[in-house]
């Protein structure tokens, strides 16, 4: 992968890390599957599941250990963020919150792990391609939204009823009192609605994205600093302690990223879905 890499330059370099391992299921672009970002989203599901469950059974009433400390806060902290949020009472918001939260975080910090690490390793295993941060990839974040998109249909629904969830798409958000009122209203009221629940999936989806796709590239740039350049190049000396000194700030800012990142994804969640269930 490396010769690869240097064989097309910095740009070689930088467009074989930004490919996706793909296979297509048909003859139409839209019909690609990103194989990568399906099995670290997979890998990523099942490690959740593993040490949530573990430690759920394994749970103690008297001095916890340091993994159940923090899933304990976590959830506390999430839990506590749903009840202030989320007006009807539903033991389903809370997990979902959760689990959103813990797997949007594993598939950021998946940005942490070196750029040429794994990437190599599958080439040495004779992969050419491989992404492994699932929401660097902008069909796993659209399917995310998509996802949270059905669910505040579900839940608007559920909680108001055919007849009520269809006639605030055209009593919302202006209000007339007359019958005539409401009718002049009524387009301007759907055209608004509809761009609203357009919106929803679309800056879930776009600012997640967004910015794990950006803090993937800038890790590529700072590899880039020393690309090609041998231990015995002066180039090496010099810039090896710069690319060391940036790659060690950027990734203590990208900490910070990827948490607030999931965090802004789940409680984007929660106020929609929150929205969902408020009567106009």
């Amino acid at each position: 992968m490396a010769a690869e890499g240097d064989a097309g330059g910095m740009t070689g370099y930088i467009k074989h890390h930004l490919e996706h391992l793909t296979v297509s299921v048909g003859d139409s672009p839209f019909m690609t599957l990103n194989i990568d970002s399906i099995f670290f989203k997979l890998l990523l599901a099942v490690l959740f599941l593993f040490f949530f469950i573990r430690v759920a059974r394994r749970a103690t009433a008297g001095v916890p250990g340091k993994l159940q400390c923090a899933i304990e806060m976590m959830v506390e902290a999430i839990d506590g963020i749903v009840k202030d949020t989320f007006p009807a009472k539903t033991k389903f918001i809370a997990p979902l919150a959760l689990t959103i939260f813990a797997l949007v975080f594993l598939m950021n910090f998946m940005d942490m792990v070196p750029v040429d690490l794994l990437p190599a390793a599958a080439h040495a295993a004779g992969i050419p391609y491989l992404r492994v941060v699932p929401t660097a990839d902008l069909s796993t974040t659209v399917g995310m939204a998509l996802c949270v998109f059905v669910l505040i249909q579900y839940y608007a629904i559920k909680h108001k009823g055919v007849g009520k969830f269809i006639g605030e798409f055209f009593t919302a958000p202006f209000h007339a009192h007359g019958v005539i009122g409401k009718i002049i209203l009524a387009p301007a009221n759907l055209l608004l609605r509809l761009i609203e629940e357009m919106v929803r999936p679309l800056s879930l989806s776009l600012r997640l994205f967004g910015n794990m796709y950006a803090g993937e590239l800038i890790f590529i740039l700072i590899a880039c600093m020393t690309l090609g350049a041998g231990l015995a190049s002066g180039i090496t000396w010099v810039m090896a302690p710069l690319q060391w000194f940036a790659g060690f700030l950027w990734t203590v800012f990208h900490i910070l990223v990827i948490t607030l990142q999931a965090f802004i994804f789940m409680t984007l969640t929660i106020v929609y879905l929150s929205m969902a269930v408020q009567e106009h």
